[in-house]
């Protein structure tokens, strides 16, 4: 049920008579610049909310330490 290459290549001929051979170029590079962002934010976000869980785990760890006693002998 896979694409032939000959249908692969009346595909590439109707595209580019659709958008034209300059287009191809720029479109290429929208979509690859668009997908590079994407990655980028999609980091950002994950190292946000890694800064959270440290940020929660340091308050966690200061409200339920226990104050140490100081013993008289």
């Amino acid at each position: 049920m896979g694409l032939s290459s000959t249908e692969l290549i009346i595909i590439l001929i109707i595209v580019v008579l659709l958008f034209g051979a300059k287009k191809i170029p720029e479109l290429a590079k929208g979509i690859g610049s668009g997908i590079k962002s994407f990655k980028a934010e999609m980091n950002a976000d994950d190292d946000k909310k890694d800064d959270n869980k440290v940020v929660e785990n340091k308050t966690e760890t200061k409200e339920t330490a226990k104050p140490e006693e100081k013993k008289e002998a």
